[in-house]
């Protein structure tokens, strides 16, 4: 008999599960870079749930007991995750990793990603990107940009389409997820109160080499003008 699955929640599931106290994924000693991946990795999509049920060797079988039966599970079935769970996490990447603190200081998420992802799950880079000719392979996109003014309230569309234009960067193909950090919000520092989500996701103009429609005259574009 294989590991027990629960799906993602949907719809009013979703807010019945999800929505009230005591519900999402409890806090604990600087756990809340993990805790937010977590809970937007798993709570409602299932695009990553091959890494819940990676086949051994190629995956840390001790690790994705951890992730699949003590966090996504308890997630999506009962809308809450307890903070000793993570912590069963976090000791267990402690041992595997370089670094040693992953159980009691803040980190940055991509570093979180990239140790789960590719050192003790064994998944192949999700994102493909081109800048200045170089190719470059990685798990998340972080944004980077500097302070907008007349962006106070902008949606992730907005802030994925300009980072790329600053960055001058392309996707060589459509990723099959597409998971992106958005920018710095710290104690120190905060470059936007408030972020709206965007549902969807436009990136016909941040794909490389991709037809799209001049805007003066709607044919085939030959030339693109930052």
């Amino acid at each position: 008999e294989g590991p027990e699955s629960f799906p993602p929640l949907r719809n009013e599931a979703a807010v019945r599960v999800l929505q009230g106290r005591m519900k999402g994924i409890q806090g604990h000693c600087n756990s809340c870079y993990m805790d937010a991946a977590l809970f937007s990795l798993f709570s409602c999509t299932s695009v990553l749930d091959s890494m819940l049920f990676m086949p051994y060797p190629l995956c840390d079988r001790n690790v994705q007991g951890i992730l699949r039966d003590e966090i996504v599970n308890p997630l999506r079935r009962t809308g809450f995750v307890r903070a000793s769970s993570v912590m069963h996490l976090r000791e267990q990447l402690t041992d595997k990793g370089q670094c040693s603190s992953f159980t009691n200081a803040e980190k940055d998420p991509e570093e979180f990603l990239n140790l789960i992802m590719q050192q003790i799950l064994g998944i192949e880079p999700l994102l493909k990107l081109q800048s200045g000719g170089q190719e470059q392979e990685c798990y998340c996109y972080q944004i980077f940009m500097d302070k907008q003014e007349d962006l106070v309230v902008p949606d992730v569309q907005q802030l994925v389409e300009r980072s790329f234009l600053s960055s001058d960067l392309k996707l060589v193909e459509i990723p099959s997820c597409f998971i992106i950090q958005m920018p710095r919000f710290g104690k120190e520092y905060k470059m936007f109160s408030k972020i709206i989500p965007s549902l969807e996701l436009d990136i016909t103009d941040l794909l490389l080499d991709s037809p799209r429609e001049c805007c003066l005259c709607g044919d085939v574009a030959t030339l693109e003008c930052s």
